[in-house]
Parts: C-alpha cells; structure tokens; sequence
C-alpha cells in the first residue's frame, strides 16, 4: 500500500504555506479563465426550437423564465454510464444533477436560470426524477435539433462517420455525451455564449471539489477507471465504506 510521510506541525505549517501560495496562483488563474469565458463573442440564434416542459411547449427564449441568463445541462437518458431499463438516466450525469437543487435558489436571485434537457418524452423522465428526488426544471427536447446542434447528441451517420466533439473532431462519437450549454437574451435575442463538454463538467460536481480537500483527495488509483465508484445516489450501501486508506510511515 502506498506509504504517507508523517512529520512534526513545524514541518507541516512550512509545507501548508508554500502550498498555499500555489493555491492562490491557481484561483487566480481560474479568475483569468473565468474572465476569458466571459469575453468570448456571442452567437445569435435564429433557428427555433421547441422544448415540452411541465407547463406545456416552451421555445428556448421562454426557458430563461424572465432572466437574462440561462444554463442548460444536457442529460443523458437512455444512454451512458450504467444505464438499463430500470435506471434510464446516465449515472454520470446523474451525479451531476444531484448537485442542482441547492444552487437553483442563488442562480435564480443572480439572474441566472438553469435547466436541463433530454431527448426523451416528458412522461419516461418525470418517473426518473421522482425517484431522484430533483425539483430543478427538467425538459424534454425530444424532435428538436437542440441537443444535436450544440454538440451533445449524434446523428447516425455522425456515429459511423465522425464529428466534432468538444471542439475537435474524432472518428467516433456515442450517441449522446454529458455537457453544458450558456446563453444570453439580449433585446429579445438569444445568444450562444459556452459549451463544455467531457471533463468540463466536473466544475458542476460540487463532490469533486470537496473530495479534492479530503486526506486521500478523489482516491481512484488502482481503480478499473476513475467513476467506477460512482452510482446514483440511492445505490449507494448506506453503511462503511470499505476502506481504502493507505499506510502511514
């Protein structure tokens, strides 16, 4: 097992301050990026789309709910990580979503609305999310381009052929990918502002970030992959964890 240096408090404050000031040179880098985020152009949308929501059909311009922003996370359903028919909704994106709820509330009051779409009928996901326990809005873009056109759904010949994918092209794509979309209503315009994709959600899972601060941070070495602990939060055993604590020198 992998073996932890121990050391005296005076060795450890040394080491936590010189990791400090790496710490602060990262945040303030994501500042930069989070600047260059907001810089990027903005592309107005013509094209139409539809969504069915819990109050009937809504156009994109409709889901901001009155704000000047909107988020959508793009939900994989039917497809993706340890997905049958009994648990439709891809556990990945399922861990994601967790995470929702408790930031609607300050999204909201900072202009900001969230929601998530899936291609699949309103009726397969409703089930779904009454087992999950979610209240944040959850639309269906099922017979719309939407999930498509913003790089998070393939087509058939896209899946034999190629595509772009998370702003590069590859050989192979998967029927559906996780991401999240950004935009801007602007005088009645709605605007194309960020997408991520793959890795770029993880900035979503609050659990990362969490995990990160813990004594064997996310602990996935020696794993098959690094989810393969992830479930979908009621398959979890409700007791200890086995675990997977190294040896201390």
């Amino acid at each position: 097992m992998t073996q932890h240096r121990t050391a005296t408090r005076q060795e450890w404050l040394a080491a936590r301050r010189e990791l400090l000031d790496a710490e602060k040179a990262h945040m303030r880098q994501g500042d930069q990026l989070a600047r260059r985020r907001q810089e990027l152009p903005w592309v107005p949308i013509d094209k139409e789309y539809v969504f069915e929501t819990d109050t009937g059909e809504r156009t994109l311009a409709e889901l901001f709910d009155g704000r000047s922003q909107l988020l959508v996370y793009h939900l994989m359903f039917g497809f993706g990580f340890r997905v049958d028919e009994q648990n439709p909704g891809c556990t990945g994106c399922s861990f994601v979503a967790d995470h929702f709820d408790g930031a609607v509330p300050h999204l909201n009051g900072h202009d900001v609305t969230l929601v998530a779409e899936s291609i699949a009928p309103l009726d397969e996901l409703h089930p779904y999310r009454e087992r999950m326990g979610w209240r944040y809005p959850w639309v269906s873009s099922l017979g719309s381009d939407f999930k498509y056109d913003f790089g998070a759904a393939f087509t058939d010949e896209q899946q034999r052929n190629g595509a772009e994918y998370n702003f590069r092209d590859v050989d192979t794509v998967a029927p559906q990918r996780e991401g999240m979309s950004a935009f801007a209503l602007e005088d009645g315009v709605v605007h194309h502002t960020y997408s991520t994709y793959d890795r770029g959600v993880e900035q979503l899972m609050g659990t990362y970030q969490m995990l990160d601060l813990a004594p064997l941070g996310r602990n996935e070495d020696g794993l098959e992959y690094g989810p393969a602990w992830w479930h979908r939060h009621d398959e979890y055993d409700q007791g200890p964890a086995p675990s997977r604590r190294p040896a201390r020198s």
